[in-house]
């Protein structure tokens, strides 16, 4: 048995040999001294005189090292009895302190359970507003807005809706009048001497929030507004559009009945044209027929002519030698012939008339033909022009 302090080994040692018998103490004994620096040997039966001296002379350090350990115990426990006072009034300092401790938690406790009851009675009053607000003549007049005739909506300040921004400015918000925060924490009865502070922050942000409610009623009363202006705006432009699709029908019936017409006139016109190529056929054949008969004229003439001077060469000749009688007979052949060649002269005016006749007709109906066919092309210009004017 070996510890660093003999005297600790000593205490274990009497501790485990409580109650042991004598070879037990003297084992005890043995392991003690053994620790102290003694040695022990076996010796034969001579030696034991000199060992019982040596044991007398450990026997009496021993009792003065025992003496030093209970000098050394005593100053120990005096030790230990200053250490217990000092850590029991170190104890009550603690009680104190935690005494102390749970009176101010009780009163922060407190103060955070009125702000707890004030937060929840402003978020009431928020959910109350946004209720309020959620109805739209509630919102109108829990935000002060109206209806004023000749103006419009105007606000608890009295600006029009024209005048209203659609943006939410947060520095005016934040820039509320603190007094009138506090006098309404007063009428809540919400105040108190160490939250007001606290108080006062909520409220202005409790205000802020009813604030940026109200912004954002008005900017759905001008949506509103606005979205109203804009269907009308569209009635007006569906209405327009409806009278526009009832202009393009009578235009188009107008269109398709200009169509017809002009069908219809340049059928007449095509009869038209067919009837001045026939007459300027005709008048071809008559200017042919006249020509032939003023060849025929100038052969009668000359006929005629011949006739004539050989019919008075007769006539002479013949008034020597005939008779009356026969004389005549030989006139009334020339007074046919001359009837016969009158005739033919009338015939050739006659003629030359109705060839002027058909040439003036002519002229008229090429004229007519022109005009038509002018009012043809401006018809079909205008048929063009409206067909690439419709939508």
């Amino acid at each position: 048995m070996s510890s660093s302090n003999p005297d600790d080994g000593l205490r274990q040692g009497m501790e485990e040999a409580g109650g042991c018998t004598a070879v037990g103490w003297k084992l005890l004994f043995r392991s003690w001294a053994e620790c102290c620096g003694f040695r022990f040997c076996d010796t034969p039966k001579h030696k034991v005189m000199g060992d019982e001296l040596e044991k007398d002379a450990d026997l009496l350090a021993l009792q003065s090292q025992l003496n030093q350990t209970s000098i050394t115990w005593k100053q120990e426990m005096e030790r230990h009895d200053s250490q217990v006072e000092t850590l029991q009034e170190k104890l009550l300092q603690v009680k104190a302190s935690i005494r102390s401790s749970e009176d101010i938690a009780k009163k922060e406790l407190e103060l955070l359970w009125r702000r707890v009851r004030t937060t929840a009675t402003l978020l009431t009053y928020l959910k109350s507003k946004a209720r309020i607000i959620a109805v739209p003549h509630l919102a109108h007049t829990s935000c002060g807005i109206k209806h004023q005739d000749g103006i419009g909506f105007i606000d608890k300040h009295g600006t029009p809706l024209t005048d209203w921004s659609k943006n939410i400015d947060l520095s005016s918000f934040e820039n509320s009048n603190e007094e009138i925060l506090l006098m309404n924490s007063n009428r809540l009865g919400l105040l108190d001497a160490n939250d007001g502070t606290y108080i006062s922050e909520v409220l202005k942000s409790v205000q802020l929030v009813t604030d940026v409610m109200e912004v954002l009623v008005k900017r759905v009363i001008m949506a509103e507004t606005e979205a109203a202006i804009e269907k009308e705006k569209v009635n007006l432009g569906q209405e327009e559009i409806r009278k526009k699709a009832l202009q393009i029908e009578i235009m188009s019936a107008k269109v398709r009945e200009m169509e017809k017409f002009a069908l219809g006139t340049n059928s007449i016109l095509n009869e038209m044209r067919q009837k001045v190529e026939d007459m300027v056929q005709e008048t071809s054949r008559q200017r042919m027929r006249a020509a032939e008969n003023e060849q025929e004229l100038c052969r009668v003439k000359q006929d005629f002519e011949s006739l004539k001077s050989y019919v008075s060469s007769l006539i002479g000749v013949r008034e020597a030698l005939l008779p009356s009688d026969q004389l005549q007979s030989h006139e009334n052949i020339l007074e046919m012939l001359i009837g016969k060649a009158t005739r033919l002269q009338n015939e050739k005016s006659q003629k030359e008339a109705e060839v002027q006749e058909l040439m003036a007709e002519n002229v008229r109906l090429h004229a007519l033909l022109d005009k038509k066919e002018a009012q043809l092309l401006a018809l079909n210009e205008q048929c063009k022009f409206m067909a690439l004017s419709k939508p």
